[in-house]
């Protein structure tokens, strides 16, 4: 599990994807690999999220493939399967949580209060998501629930963009943000993946750019 989160850490984003073609998946993961940002949250909203793992995992092994939006232990189980190698959700669901613990499966719950955040503690998990991350209060917020879990950063994900992602990871409390403005799903339909693997160029440069690197 450490593997995976020091992967996530080293790139800075996770693309969250929504993918309602199968047959977009592997010209989608081509794009983000050349456009240096090999990673993609596939979020379990659409039929062919689990299919589009497969073939993500298959195609492009150098890639990390993750599941989002589970919330269901059969998600979590055809997720892995198909070759998800951690699981996202938007909440913090104890029983998923559980479940994703007791079988060594990496699991990054949503949490934006303090009371989620100590049952995440609790359980031993040093990473969780931040979810709606601007509707939520932001940097502002991570920062101020940040303070007394100084062992807990965070994968901030919700309205962040090219614009503010620089002011989260000037946060050291920041694992990564996770965003789908370089895969949105107007551009996977329109087929325009040129696009895309430019926005995760740009997205890449930001990382190096705010962590001095």
């Amino acid at each position: 599990m450490h593997e995976v989160l020091e992967q996530v850490a080293k790139l800075g984003v996770v693309p969250v994807v929504v993918l309602n073609d199968v047959k977009d998946a592997a010209p989608l993961a081509k794009a983000l690999c050349e456009g240096g940002l090999p990673c993609a949250e596939v979020t379990f909203r659409t039929a062919a999220a689990e299919e589009s793992i497969r073939i993500m995992s298959e195609q492009f092994p150098e890639m990390l493939v993750g599941a989002g939006t589970v919330l269901t232990i059969d998600q979590v189980d055809r997720a892995v399967a198909a070759g998800a190698k951690f699981i996202v959700s938007p909440g913090f669901d104890p029983e998923i949580v559980d479940y994703c613990l007791s079988k060594d499966i990496l699991v990054l719950p949503g949490c934006i209060t303090p009371s989620e955040v100590a049952q995440a503690v609790k359980r031993g998990l040093k990473i969780v998501k931040f979810f709606p991350a601007e509707q939520a209060g932001g940097i502002a917020m991570i920062k101020a629930m940040a303070a007394p879990y100084t062992m807990v950063k965070f994968m901030p994900t919700g309205g962040i963009s090219a614009k503010n992602l620089a002011d989260y990871l000037s946060c050291d409390k920041i694992i990564a943000c996770g965003g789908s403005w370089m895969v949105k799903g107007s551009l996977v339909e329109a087929g325009e993946f040129d696009k895309i693997r430019e926005l995760a160029q740009e997205a890449v440069e930001i990382v190096k750019e705010s962590r001095g690197k």
